[in-house]
């Protein structure tokens, strides 16, 4: 596989490495602002992809709320079909970059270790950067949360029972909407689940560096991600712990957390790092660090045994938390 980085590196699974060769060989994958439009569509109808949440057992319904500054986003309501009474709710993030994604989109991703329990899923429509830079999407997602604790009745939900839950930057949005949670005394949340966290504008990690050119989503990705997110401030000090959760000195009152990685992804270090602080704010956090895995590949490549493995960790991790 090319590289542009001569750093040593952990090596990726055996079995991801054919995934990630045939990737390279069609070309290196160089984001850029013209390719969001597209890469913010689902890939189905969203006729099609309710056949297949019917196909598993589920429904889905959007509901209209107040986001950011009161401006209306949607959130998408997933649960049980015929399900009655209330529920734990997770509230999960999609992931992209904070430029892209759908909050519809990988919904399936979600069946064996989350959906399983019964929960009902609440997707957020956060606004997207560059269009929507900080602090909108992180702000989306609170107000997003607090909706959802408000109207817990009308959803069937337990207001008691709420977990948040990301993937990459949706894992940066969800702990950011946790210490928001925090400060403000908003909705009580009993848990995090950040998956291959976004969370250090800075990039000041070995992994960082490791990854650049190298695997799905590398250094350049990130910087541009972060680059459209924060604009000139990124890097700097009016960065706020709510945008880059990596940056936090006080993680103090938090959820317990599930916090994971890829030993092969540019998000490694940082991933670390926050499980660490947690710790030494005398928060429970489950940290694993998958040897080999890379950004991305529990959903890329689901059926590989590092992959099956992580999602079985997860699912035992929440069964414990909602009981």
């Amino acid at each position: 596989m090319p590289e542009t980085t001569t750093l040593p590196r952990p090596p990726f699974d055996p079995e991801f490495v054919p995934f990630l060769s045939a990737a390279d060989e069609r070309g290196r994958f160089h984001l850029t602002a013209e390719m969001l439009p597209r890469m913010r569509q689902l890939e189905v109808t969203e006729a099609e992809l309710d056949d297949g949440l019917r196909a598993r057992g589920l429904e889905r319904r959007s509901i209209t709320v107040p986001g950011h500054l009161g401006d209306p986003i949607t959130l998408a309501v997933v649960q049980r079909a015929g399900r009655t009474g209330r529920a734990a709710c997770a509230f999960a993030v999609h992931g992209g970059g904070m430029m892209f994604g759908h909050h519809l989109g990988n919904l399936e991703a979600y069946d064996e270790w989350l959906l399983v329990h019964d929960v009902v899923l609440v997707s957020p429509d956060y606004r997207l950067a560059p269009e929507h830079p900080d602090p909108y999407p992180v702000e989306d997602c609170y107000a997003g949360l607090v909706w959802t604790a408000e109207h817990a009745d009308e959803l069937g939900i337990d207001p008691d029972r709420i977990v948040l839950v990301g993937q990459s930057a949706g894992a940066g949005l969800a702990a950011g909407t946790a210490l928001l949670a925090r400060d403000r005394r908003g909705p009580g949340v009993i848990g995090q689940v950040l998956v291959s966290p976004m969370l250090d504008d800075r990039l000041a990690t070995l992994s960082s560096r490791q990854f650049d050119g190298v695997g799905v989503a590398d250094r350049e990705m990130t910087s541009f991600g972060w680059d459209a997110y924060l604009g000139e401030r990124r890097g700097g000090e009016d960065v706020s712990v709510y945008a880059a959760p990596g940056r936090a000195t006080d993680l103090t009152g938090l959820p317990p957390a599930y916090v994971d990685c890829g030993s092969t992804e540019v998000f490694r270090d940082e991933t670390v790092a926050y499980a660490g602080a947690l710790w030494a704010a005398g928060v429970q956090a489950e940290l694993h660090v998958w040897p080999g895995a890379f950004h991305g590949s529990t959903s890329m490549m689901p059926d590989a045994v590092l992959s099956r493995r992580a999602v079985q960790a997860m699912r035992e991790f929440t069964g414990r938390l909602l009981g």
